[in-house]
């Protein structure tokens, strides 16, 4: 292939999201606008005894409306979820494959635990049960690229097919992925993002002992607040967040609405430690200046930055010292938020939500605020746009994602133009 295969222009055609401030794109983007929570009480199952018993509930969703009523008895929540933000993303972007484009059409979706809920409840069932009660349909609901397997399925995607499973980062680096497969010519058109349903026991009790969840079960909508001085862990969430990605000639010449272009994306590895961070944020620092390479970008081109921002003390003062290493004395000039103040931390879904509400900043012109900001970390001393939202033309903006096992992902999203 030419290099000018190689560097085929690719832009973003279509958004799909559920997540726990909304179901869709638009609902979910006004309250995020406005500051509104959507941490509470955990309500799937009793949580007596737990040190944390709040998280990031999907609200108000029905999977049939998205999918035939067989197909959600036989799926794990994240695949249902992750069907269901395809569905939408697709519906955006007006594309719909033949059986002469299918082959160029393709789908990357990023997990992190995968059917976790089902493996909790299949293992009940044998223990209690016995193995002869195990459904045939167990495994398929279980194991990770099952949301890219039923997206291809239904949309008649048979171009490349697979799942990132890189912890708090695969929603990211599934997005990257894409976009490189459509830069190269591998595809015309990839549906992309993060899925994640894991409000579980075993996975609210695992987090837990890490002490990695924030256990302010008094006041859950206060209690996801990063970069803030009174921080003590995250708050688990769930959802997902597509986008369709499609090659810029391609979608000018069905005349599709362009919504963004990608043009920049990173991915290191820190190669310190399992869960936590280097406290420079060396690995973090190198993947911003990756992104920022591969998009023939400078420092003092970025309008934006959609942080990590877990609400965890380390992982919030690393990230800041990482963004001040990369920026240098534009640091404090960049307008920063991590809207996991609102949605909690979707883990492998993260990125794909937060690459969402990145192209939504670029398009609007609004930047989502932090909220529960209330005291200033003196180790965290840059411009997190605290608790408003703020009105500011975006030309150029990053989306941070960092997971466990020292794994980074960074993406550059650009405001379109001819």
């Amino acid at each position: 292939m030419t290099d000018q295969v190689h560097n085929r222009r690719v832009v973003v055609t279509g958004l799909g999201l559920l997540c726990p401030v909304g179901i869709g794109v638009q609902a979910s983007w006004e309250n995020l606008v406005a500051g509104r929570s959507g941490i509470g009480p955990v309500t799937r199952f009793d949580t007596t005894g737990y040190q944390a018993r709040i998280a990031g509930e999907v609200k108000d969703f029905e999977p049939a409306d998205f999918m035939p009523p067989k197909l959600v008895k036989r799926q794990d929540p994240f695949v249902r979820l992750g069907i269901a933000a395809a569905g939408m993303a697709m519906e955006d972007s007006g594309y719909s494959a033949t059986d002469e484009t299918a082959h160029r059409f393709g789908v990357i979706t990023g997990c992190g635990l995968g059917g976790l809920g089902s493996i909790e409840r299949y293992r009940d069932i044998l223990v209690n049960r016995g193995p002869r009660r195990i459904s045939p349909f167990f495994i398929p609901m279980a194991i990770p690229n099952m949301a890219s397997g039923q997206i291809s399925i239904l949309f008649g995607a048979k171009g490349p097919n697979t799942v990132v499973c890189t912890a708090c980062a695969a929603g990211t680096h599934a997005i990257g992925e894409a976009f490189k497969t459509v830069q190269r010519g591998a595809a015309d058109v990839m549906v992309c993002g993060g899925t994640e349903s894991v409000i579980t026991p075993l996975a609210l009790s695992g987090f837990a002992s890490l002490k990695a969840l924030s256990t302010r079960n008094d006041h859950p909508e206060a209690a996801s607040r990063p970069f803030e001085r009174d921080r003590d862990g995250f708050v688990i969430g769930e959802g997902a967040g597509m986008l369709v990605l499609e090659e810029l000639g391609h979608a000018l010449e069905r005349g599709a609405e362009i919504r963004a272009e990608v043009v920049g994306y990173g991915l290191t590895g820190d190669a310190y430690h399992m869960t936590a961070p280097p406290d420079d944020g060396e690995g973090g620092v190198r993947c911003m200046n990756m992104a920022l390479d591969d998009a023939g970008l400078d420092y003092g081109d970025i309008d934006y930055i959609n942080a990590h921002g877990t609400s965890t003390p380390l992982n919030d003062s690393c990230e800041t010292r990482a963004i001040r290493t990369v920026f240098r004395e534009r640091a404090g000039q960049i307008p920063i938020s991590s809207t996991k103040s609102m949605t909690g931390h979707l883990l492998g879904g993260a990125g794909g939500i937060e690459g969402v509400f990145t192209v939504k900043t670029i398009e609007e012109g609004i930047i989502p605020p932090t909220i529960n900001y209330e005291n200033p970390d003196p180790e965290c001393n840059l411009d997190y746009v605290p608790n408003t939202a703020r009105r500011m033309e975006v030309n150029i903006a990053m989306s941070n994602s960092f997971g466990f096992g020292g794994t980074n992902a960074v993406l550059i999203f650009k405001k379109f133009q001819e």
